[in-house]
């Protein structure tokens, strides 16, 4: 007779030995829980205040990877983690902040873009990590699902600054909507660009091969400094336009290189 190998359950004491590593999960989860609070501020109204918890969880999420590395505790359970928190933070959050400022008054129109934009994260994240293996780690295949996020919820950000709503007589909520509402065609057209952009094929420059033990050139410092002056001055519009420029930053290298293969 063949011996039976012991199944492994919860209580199976090679399974606790595993443990789960507390610190990168730690950043995870304050991403997690700033998608979650975007979600809560936009069905509130106050607008400026989920774009902003968007840009926060970009920050926590670009955290927790490095945390991980540089700490030696990678684990599978955090990747997937990771993932999950991705999924809320950059694909369900943006789409429904988005949705309540602005697609509303589009109707079915409305709700089904920020449809294509929420299964364009998760297709995109699904397919980040079904080939994380074989892809080059130069590019990303599709817009990555924070820079998405950063394209929505900048636009939030920047048409419901405070200048801009301060400077009506009604609630700050009512007009931010009123602000949506002039400007709902646009975020339509951006909601399904980076939906659609998320699953495409285009390739974007990752920026994981930057080498920050390496010298640079003098004017590289100087562009450093340029942005961080930028963003001091005008957050909302700084990192929107970077984020702009990045997303279409793929299609310029997509038309460049089919270019050179005709000719």
């Amino acid at each position: 007779m063949t011996e039976l190998k012991p199944r492994k359950t919860l209580f199976n004491p090679e399974l606790k030995r595993r443990g789960i590593y507390i610190l990168p999960n730690l950043f995870t989860t304050a991403a997690l829980f700033a998608g979650f609070f975007a979600i809560v501020q936009a069905i509130q109204g106050d607008f400026e205040r989920a774009a902003m918890a968007i840009f926060i969880a970009m920050v926590f999420d670009g955290l927790d990877g490095r945390v991980a590395r540089l700490t030696n505790t990678q684990s599978a359970f955090g990747a997937e983690y990771d993932s999950l928190s991705d999924m809320v933070s950059f694909g369900a959050a943006p789409a429904l902040v988005m949705y309540e400022w602005a697609l509303r008054d589009l109707g079915r129109l409305g709700w089904i873009a920020a449809f294509i934009y929420c299964a364009g994260a998760a297709l995109r994240l699904a397919r980040f990590n079904t080939t994380l293996e074989v892809i080059d780690k130069r590019f990303f295949q599709g817009l990555p699902s924070p820079a998405a996020a950063a394209l929505v919820a900048g636009l939030v950000w920047v048409m419901t600054g405070s200048d801009l709503v301060g400077a009506t007589s009604t609630t700050p909520a009512v007009a931010a909507q009123a602000v949506g509402h002039d400007v709902r065609w646009l975020a339509c057209a951006l909601t399904i660009f980076a939906g659609l952009t998320m699953i495409s094929n285009i390739r974007y420059y990752s920026f994981k091969d930057v080498n920050l033990k390496k010298s640079v050139p003098f004017f590289v410092i100087a562009a450093i400094a340029l942005g961080f002056a930028l963003v001091a001055y005008s957050p909302e519009i700084a990192l929107f336009a970077f984020f702009v420029i990045y997303g279409l930053s793929g299609y310029v290298l997509a038309a460049i290189g089919l270019v050179r293969r005709k000719t």
